[in-house]
């Protein structure tokens, strides 16, 4: 079996006694899509840095298809980088920046010629190596940031948010062009984002990171619905959440008092007891609408809400609730068709979900990136 094209072993870096990264360990597989999602300022572009080679660890291993690369260069390793604002190179036209690589390793002119049309054809933008960087539209841009770095024929291929720069539209474009070139060229891809989304839509496996560590590591399914603590719950997609103290526990669920009242029932996910402060997440689209309790009658959970307002977005349009109970603000998923679809301000519904539908962590504090109730 094969080496996996990159391994970091319970890697660690400090800045003047700040830990950034704290025992970080993860396998990569060859020719595989694999990213690290998380907040900003959690440590993401220093494990890519490290892995560069522009950073030293304070401890531990990079590994690269076997081989410790700690004590090699960055010019030396075969890694390259795409970068948030590309760095292509204005006064050198599509051909030269993409064979500038080549001619540093001193290829005949012939052959760096021959690797530019290659790899021009493969990213679909055969012919345009004559062409100014400044006439090339973003997305344009993006793919020959790519080809530069895949016409190298790298190991690994690190990518630094590389789609933040670019207008939403072309970025939801980019996110599927960026998976079809990693499975075409089936070169490593490890990517660092703070957009969920693009983790969620291009990669094999995520690790998603907070304060230096790895808080989960699985694939996109896994980590939506099956999240292993509150941080992921939260992070990971949009979550109405309840803080408060937990009744009893039995047949792994949890009875929780909230703070704003509800009593309400989940999954239990960790370790918690009767007495224990903690909170509960259940995602918008699992909140089902009912007009009467008869039709809600598999739910565990059941409130009764009235709309504020509805956030149009097509088909991931979502309702505004407040609780009649508690005056608490939560988030439904606006069903599409049927007698819901048309529900607007100052309706009244019963809504409800089950309690294996909802997750109960023990309490963290405030986490980023988390809607809902709080």
């Amino acid at each position: 079996m094969s080496a996996p094209d990159l391994e970091c072993s319970a890697l660690v870096k400090q800045f003047d006694g700040v830990t950034a990264v704290d025992d970080v360990s993860f396998t990569v597989p060859r020719g595989s899509f694999f990213s690290i999602l998380g907040p900003s300022g959690c440590g993401k572009t220093t494990i890519m840095r490290m892995i560069a080679g522009f950073l030293e660890p304070t401890s531990g291993d990079i590994r690269i298809r076997g081989g410790s690369v700690i004590d090699v260069p960055p010019n030396k390793r075969n890694v390259n980088m795409v970068f948030q604002h590309l760095a292509l190179f204005p006064m050198m036209n599509v051909a030269d920046n993409i064979g500038y690589g080549l001619r540093r390793k001193r290829l005949p002119r012939a052959e760096i010629a021959h690797r530019v049309d290659a790899v021009l054809e493969r990213i679909g933008l055969p012919g345009i190596g004559p062409r100014k960087v400044a006439e090339l539209s973003g997305g344009q841009k993006q793919r020959v940031a790519i080809a530069r770095c895949m016409v190298l024929e790298p190991d690994v291929l690190l990518l630094d948010e590389p789609l933040g720069a670019l207008d939403l539209k072309l970025r939801e474009r980019m996110k599927i062009e960026l998976k079809a070139l990693q499975a075409d060229f089936g070169t490593t891809f490890v990517y660092i984002t703070h957009d969920q989304s693009e983790a969620l839509v291009m990669s094999d496996r995520i690790a998603v990171m907070n304060a230096g560590r790895f808080e989960q590591l699985g694939n996109a399914r896994d980590l939506y619905y099956r999240p292993e603590t509150a941080f992921v719950a939260g992070f990971v997609g949009d979550s109405n959440r309840w803080r408060g103290r937990v009744a009893r526990v039995s047949g792994g669920i949890s009875e929780m008092q909230a703070d704003d009242g509800l009593t309400l029932r989940a999954a239990l996910r960790g370790v918690s007891a009767a007495g224990d402060r903690a909170e509960i997440f259940v995602r918008p689209e699992l909140v089902l609408p009912g007009h009467d309790p008869a039709e809600l009658a598999g739910c565990d959970n059941r409130l009764s809400g009235e709309v504020t307002d509805i956030l149009f977005n097509g088909a991931a349009s979502r309702a505004l609730l407040r609780c009649v109970e508690t005056g608490t603000v939560l988030e439904m998923a606006l069903p599409q068709s049927g007698r819901f679809a048309g529900l607007g301000r100052g309706d009244r519904v019963q809504v409800g979900w089950a309690a294996d539908q909802a997750a109960c962590f023990p309490e963290r504090g405030p986490e980023a990136g988390i809607s809902g109730a709080s």
